[in-house]
């Protein structure tokens, strides 16, 4: 099953006799809030213009609980996720096509939860809405009630202690900046560095500058050169378990397993207890 899909492949599925259930995920890390901005509010996006049958689903509320010790994005409860899910439409018998406004993080996310709770068909719409150029609708969309009930554990989960051990023994990637990655900067979180073995892999180098992922082969070798090789296990971290979700799916498509460790760089940091390394080595 692939796990991305174009824009013209997208519109032939939706013309088609069994379209996908189709969710839009429009959401935009928003440090600015600090600067006294308004946050980016993509249900409002949504309902300005989407994808003809699109449901809105939330990243904050829906595909995640409340920031705390856990992170700013901490796994959702089950069960509200399921019910989030269900009133978008998702049904188990049929695909899943989700999609945000470009940058495919907060759409990675939504793809990685569907998949981890057990949903065997989901793709992410490749380049997100800007790659769009059929029709568009405004206002909001009700779906059919679907009847999806996720189950945990399809995809492997890291904790703090297990990103930890697998920087000793296989490969854990961080997906942020390689400027937080070093410590030079840290925007959101207390201390700025990353876990000590990690290895730095910014989410910007998955994709072209058209926003789409870099073919297969491509990704397959740019993770071949940060050590994820055959037989090699692969965990990935970010910030607060978003983009870090845009790396498992880079890592998909090139053909390589990886567990997410959701809490990420927002737990990790948060815990006066645990080793922090700077700098561009690992250790």
């Amino acid at each position: 099953m692939k796990a991305i899909i174009s824009a013209s492949e997208l519109a032939s599925d939706l013309a088609g006799a069994r379209p996908p259930t189709l969710l839009d995920v429009r959401w935009q890390l928003t440090a600015a809030k600090a600067a006294g901005a308004a946050p980016f509010d993509g249900r409002a996006e949504y309902a300005a213009g989407h994808i003809p049958g699109a449901v809105f689903v939330d990243l904050d509320a829906d595909l995640a609980d409340p920031p705390g010790r856990a992170g700013r994005h901490p796994l959702p409860d089950t069960e509200r996720f399921g019910a989030a899910v269900r009133a978008a439409g998702v049904r188990a018998d049929r695909p899943v096509v989700v999609y945000d406004g470009g940058q495919c993080w907060a759409a990675a996310r939504a793809w990685w939860m569907l998949r981890w709770t057990g949903h065997p068909d989901v793709r992410v719409l490749d380049g997100g809405l800007a790659t769009w150029d059929g029709p568009v609708t405004s206002g909001t969309e009700e779906a059919v009630p679907g009847d999806f009930r996720p189950v945990p554990g399809a995809l492997r989960l890291l904790d703090a202690d297990g990103a930890a051990a697998l920087a000793r023994t296989g490969v854990l990637l961080d997906a942020r900046a390689g400027e937080r990655y070093r410590g030079e900067v840290e925007p959101i979180d207390p201390v700025g560095g990353h876990v000590p073995g990690a290895v730095s892999a910014p989410t910007g180098e998955n994709v072209a500058p058209t926003g789409r992922f870099l073919p297969a082969a491509e990704l397959a070798e740019r993770f071949r050169s940060l050590g994820a090789t055959e037989g090699t296990e692969v965990g990935v971290y970010c910030g607060s378990g978003v983009s870090a979700a845009h790396e498992v799916l880079a890592l998909a498509i090139a053909g390589i397993p990886a567990a997410l460790y959701v809490g990420s760089w927002s737990e990790w940091s948060a815990d006066g207890n645990r080793p922090v390394a700077v700098g561009p080595d690992p250790q």
